[in-house]
């Protein structure tokens, strides 16, 4: 990324403001949560998958905090929410394009801090002591 880019980004993030106010920042905090990154990166690894399925899959997350995060996510277009009318009923979770997009973002998060987990690790625990 060059340097004007960048500096375009922060002009336009305003973070002494509300999220109202500042629509990156409000964004920003959805998509950086833990648990919706965590379960971006399991539909894209299942593709399609049952609540009870991602819950599994995503270790420590509490049901409420499952639905409050696809409601989320489905809110702003990153998950497709399927319902099928059958007893009991059944709903499918699965990644729309933009959430597509969303998870490409993430792994190359994930691979720009794969080679840099020694020396982070090394950096906390020099800190610790």
């Amino acid at each position: 990324m060059n340097d004007k880019k960048v500096k375009r980004i922060l002009e336009d993030l305003d973070v002494e403001n509300p999220g109202e106010v500042c629509p990156i920042k409000d964004v920003l905090a959805e998509v950086l949560d833990k648990w919706t990154m965590m379960i971006i990166l399991v539909l894209g690894k299942h593709k399609v998958l049952r609540f009870a399925d991602v819950r599994r899959s995503v270790v420590g997350i509490s049901p409420k905090m499952l639905t409050k995060s696809l409601r989320t996510l489905e809110r702003d277009g990153h998950v497709n929410r399927k319902v099928y009318p059958e007893v009991p009923i059944r709903v499918e979770y699965s990644l729309t394009e933009q959430g597509e997009v969303f998870l490409k973002k993430l792994v190359d998060l994930a691979a720009w801090i794969k080679p840099h987990v020694p020396t982070i690790v090394k950096s906390r625990e020099q800190f610790i002591k």
